[in-house]
């Protein structure tokens, strides 16, 4: 993160979390490719595109595609919510990935179980340098000074929703096109992929894009749900009390981090 790249490319998860980007940007301008909107500007001194991933692997596949081959972006940041599966992730916690897994990858017999064929591997790795860059800033901007009266996200009202102080922790994201809202599937995953912290639809296949194209990317996810039978509760407003503002929170001062 030392390094200023040339043009950064955000993608969000959750239209709340992009509403809240483009909110902020100055001078932002809209652009239409492949059914999509990609928007250029700035902001804090980088040139930044950012746009919706849209939901689903192939979806999310689709946008980085065109992301990395039309916008000349140098690095990726890609955030949104997820649900926690790893003892001790909580409700509004922060996982930062250092691998991604496809956990609904299965070309068994021919290949072994979440193998990506052709890749000889399931984990992809974002760069460790800017994994531990990322992981550091969340863990700043998330402080308890921040959060407090005066800080940054005092806006955040943590206790209204009866959330504590959150944790940011680093590990392993899986992703599927499923939204995970049981229990039993939960404990599942956890059983074939032990070392989960967190599962969503979409960062695993932004990580197999960016990967063949050797492009640097981090991947952040605020967690919404314990991905279990009350995963589907207050959702809405978890996005707009806490995550779009961890999201628009962390994405600022990566960009200012340079």
């Amino acid at each position: 993160m030392n390094t200023p790249t040339r043009r950064i490319g955000i993608m969000a998860a959750m239209p709340e979390e992009l509403q809240a980007l483009l909110d902020v940007m100055p001078d932002e301008s809209m652009e239409r490719r492949a059914g999509r909107e990609f928007w250029v500007g700035h902001l804090h001194g980088r040139e930044v595109v950012a746009v919706l991933s849209r939901i689903g692997k192939v979806a999310a596949a689709t946008t980085t595609t065109v992301l990395l081959s039309s916008y000349g972006v140098d690095q990726v940041i890609f955030t949104g919510v997820a649900g926690g599966l790893g003892d001790g992730v909580r409700v509004g916690d922060v996982v930062v990935a250092d691998a991604l897994i496809q956990h609904d990858m299965d070309a068994s017999p021919l290949f072994p179980r979440f193998e990506l064929p052709g890749l000889g591997l399931a984990a992809l790795a974002p760069p460790a340098t800017l994994t531990t860059a990322v992981r550091d800033t969340v863990e700043q901007v998330l402080s308890p000074a921040s959060l407090a009266a005066g800080g940054a996200l005092a806006d955040v009202h943590l206790e209204a929703l009866g959330l504590s102080q959150p944790r940011v922790h680093q590990g392993l994201i899986i992703s599927g096109d499923q939204f995970i809202h049981s229990a039993q599937t939960s404990r599942a995953l956890t059983q074939a992929l032990p070392a989960a912290l967190a599962v969503e639809m979409e960062g695993a296949a932004v990580a197999q894009v960016c990967h063949d194209f050797g492009m640097p990317y981090a991947v952040i996810r605020t967690i919404s749900d314990r991905a279990d039978d009350d995963a589907h509760i207050d959702f809405p407003r978890f996005i707009d009390a806490v995550a779009r503002h961890y999201s628009l929170a962390i994405v600022e001062a990566l960009l200012r981090r340079g």
